[in-house]
């Protein structure tokens, strides 16, 4: 696998995983912005490795007419629902200590703005006990990569799985799991 350096073409750039961490400490070393999700990370790098310059980005103002109100169950999720922290401890002391805004609820509570936390208490409860996968977006090819692993390997552990992803992310091309990974734990 090669280095990320500026000399890297966009194109072998593209053939390779790099981790978000990686793709951070290129920009912050070519002066880039460092903010955002892995794609924006990628996003820019790409435009930088081909044209040598920032990729200019709009900024996107957030409204501010959110207010602090008491959550209550018969309180209304309303529009642009937000997973903010007051609402992750109404969520915790209604739901246990165990809750996580996973993305499947997430979901659930954007499509749902009329409902109330009442109905989202119920909605989450009843995603949990759904034995249905969540669809893994594509910039998660490491969690893709360990589910589909899994799928065909229900006999091999969790170390087994990483190895071959490891292995997997160092080869050109694409990071999706191919039975023929395997050969690295022989």
């Amino acid at each position: 696998m090669p280095k990320l350096t500026r000399n890297l073409k966009p194109e072998e750039f593209k053939e390779y995983y790099f981790l978000k961490e990686e793709l951070k400490d290129f920009c912050r070393s070519e002066g880039l912005k460092v903010g955002g999700s892995k794609g924006d990370l990628e996003k820019r790098v790409v435009h930088y490795l081909g044209t040598g310059e920032e990729l200019k980005e709009r900024k996107v103002r957030q409204s501010s007419n959110e207010t602090a109100t008491e959550i209550s169950l018969d309180s209304k999720l309303g529009e642009n629902f937000k997973c903010s922290e007051d609402k992750r401890a109404f969520f915790k002391k209604e739901i246990g200590s165990g809750f996580k805004f996973k993305v499947k609820f997430q979901k659930w509570l954007k499509a749902n703005p009329e409902k109330t936390y009442r109905d989202a208490v119920a909605a989450y409860h009843e995603i949990q006990n759904s034995d249905e996968k969540t669809e893994i977006g594509k910039q998660f090819q490491y969690n893709r990569y360990i589910r589909d692993f899994f799928k065909n390997n229900d006999d091999k552990s969790l170390d087994d799985a990483i190895k071959c992803w490891k292995y997997k992310k160092s080869l050109k091309g694409h990071n999706k799991y191919e039975n023929s990974d395997l050969k690295v734990l022989m």
